[in-house]
């Protein structure tokens, strides 16, 4: 069942979910809400991997909090159907950021195709982790350098797990997955709840994660994500390992070895200590910072504060 893929459906009409959830609930692994304000939390807490949506043309607020849904960077290029139960009522599609659309009345003849077609072109769009659901290195790419274009003064966080290899080995790669995508749906979650706009959270692969918040929010967002994993991380562990706090696997030279749990190590880049011009400069430090946040015991953040 996990690996069906995840779809929210958001519907205040009671007739038209049951024939959707009844249509897709085979093939899919649908959540139904009953307006996009409730759905909120459950996609910021696990991105999905399509949204179906049904809209009104004089429901502003439904549109507008999609839109506004849609042109945050994180979620983008989740996929979003959008069900209508007249005739199509907008002329452009600047007004609605939808992927596609359905009139109510094909649904039980295209529902399953246009879901289809909608995931397929989804899994083409190649910067989307396909694990965490998270932007990749080329929109990572682009929110530093578009915000050091436009002057805006905020703080580029780079995080990575330490000893993730040797945990890896001993459990699989299987349970490692788990980790990552708690890792994503845990930064995103405290990012977005600190910061809901103008914030960014990106996957840069493997162990790698990425997060811009405003300078002013940058240490109590660190700290609650440091916190936060090191209370959940135990839970990853067997009944044993928990009791010695640690486990044995073998390190990079094939040696068996005790290596402690896996901590989070979080290197924060600001420029308003000192300008940038590119984002080379500026993942640099971040990178830098957090190799020296990896010379401390357990889980920690270390932030540029030298001046430029």
């Amino acid at each position: 069942m996990n690996n069906l893929h995840s779809i929210v459906l958001i519907t205040g009409e009671i007739a038209l979910k049951t024939v959707i959830e009844k249509i897709l609930g085979n093939t899919y692994r649908v959540s139904s809400f009953s307006n996009i304000q409730s759905s909120l939390d459950f996609i910021y807490n696990a991105i999905p991997d399509l949204m179906i949506i049904t809209i009104d043309a004089g429901d502003e607020m439904t549109i507008s909090l999609l839109n506004g849904l849609k042109s945050d960077p994180i979620f983008g290029q989740l996929p979003v159907l959008a069900i209508f139960t007249g005739e199509q009522p907008f002329r452009t599609w600047e007004q609605l950021l939808v992927d596609d659309y359905l009139n109510s009345s094909r649904i039980e003849t295209d529902l399953l195709m246009r879901v289809a077609l909608c995931l397929s072109r989804a899994e083409r769009v190649v910067d989307i982790n396909p694990l965490t659901r998270l932007p990749g290195n080329i929109a990572i790419m682009k929110q530093v350098q578009t915000r050091l274009n436009n002057l805006d003064t905020f703080a580029l966080a780079y995080a990575d797990l330490d000893f993730f290899k040797p945990f890896n080995d001993k459990y699989g790669f299987s349970r490692g997955d788990e980790v990552l995508k708690m890792v994503g749906r845990l930064i995103l979650n405290i990012v977005k709840s600190k910061q809901p706009h103008d914030s960014f959270v990106g996957h840069i692969g493997g162990d790698d994660f990425v997060f811009i918040t405003s300078a002013s929010l940058l240490e109590e967002t660190a700290a609650e994500i440091l916190r936060n994993f090191d209370q959940i991380i135990p839970t990853f562990y067997d009944p044993g390992d928990r009791t010695e706090r640690s486990i044995e696997s073998v390190d990079r030279g094939g040696k068996k070895q005790v290596f402690p749990f896996i901590s989070i190590s979080v290197g924060i880049a600001l420029n308003t200590a000192k300008p940038f011009s590119h984002y080379g400069e500026m993942t640099e430090v971040a990178s830098e910072m957090k190799k020296y946040a990896k010379q401390f015991t357990g889980s920690a953040y270390k932030i540029d504060r030298r001046r430029g």
